[in-house]
């Protein structure tokens, strides 16, 4: 998909093709990379630090990493226990195999909590189509959800300190892999609630997806 996971990588654009570049400089200075859940029983989360070289013996201590102070959390069991989820997307989140959970996770500060934010995205394990997106709050000992998108295809980042959810656009004619065009817009948390800062609309060429006319053979 372009915007989202899945698909020809270079047929997509969308969210990774709109602020790909900021994106992964604010995941990388928050939490020294994202945290992916789609790891055995759905915690899954992967830490991504930086390259070491040289002699070991001759380097000094690495730093403490940031996500060394992240409440992790199991996505999934967080997920299946919103009364908030759609029953659809809670039938549709099953393992893809074993115990890997088709299942992104994301920790920052989008709500000026003193614990970080958790940001969720549920997919489908045929091609990481993002079905929902969830944001989740710690409150007390408890984790409540501030915010949700389940119109596919939909993906939810953090970017320095706002929420970005992008989505596709089709047209009656788009094929699965070549939407239209993909809307992008931009939360930020204010008193108690996320509201819409900004909106950013890309529409695609039909000619460069391959949507377009075929090409005239001599």
């Amino acid at each position: 998909m372009r915007g989202l996971k899945g698909g020809d990588p270079d047929q997509r654009r969308g969210l990774r093709a709109v602020g790909t570049a900021v994106s992964g400089l604010t995941a990388a200075a928050l939490f020294a990379g994202s945290l992916v859940a789609c790891g055995t029983g759905g915690t899954g989360a992967r830490d991504e630090g930086p390259a070491r070289s040289g002699d070991p013996a001759t380097q000094a201590s690495p730093l403490p990493s940031a996500s060394d102070a992240v409440n992790r959390v199991d996505p999934v069991a967080l997920v299946m226990a919103d009364p908030k989820v759609s029953r659809s997307v809670k039938r549709d989140l099953k393992p893809c195999t074993g115990n890997e959970y088709p299942v992104d996770v994301s920790y920052g500060n989008l709500t000026g909590g003193s614990a970080s934010d958790v940001v969720v995205n549920v997919l489908t394990c045929a091609d990481a189509v993002g079905i929902g997106s969830y944001v989740y709050r710690e409150e007390g000992k408890k984790y409540q959800n501030v915010f949700k998108a389940e119109q596919p295809p939909v993906y939810a980042e953090i970017d320095r300190g706002d929420l970005v959810v992008s989505t596709q656009v089709y047209n009656e004619a788009d094929s699965a892999p070549y939407p239209s065009a993909e809307e992008v817009v931009t939360y930020r948390w204010q008193t108690d609630e996320f509201v819409k800062r900004d909106v950013m609309y890309n529409e695609y060429s039909g000619a460069v997806s391959g949507d377009g006319p075929a090409p005239e053979q001599n």
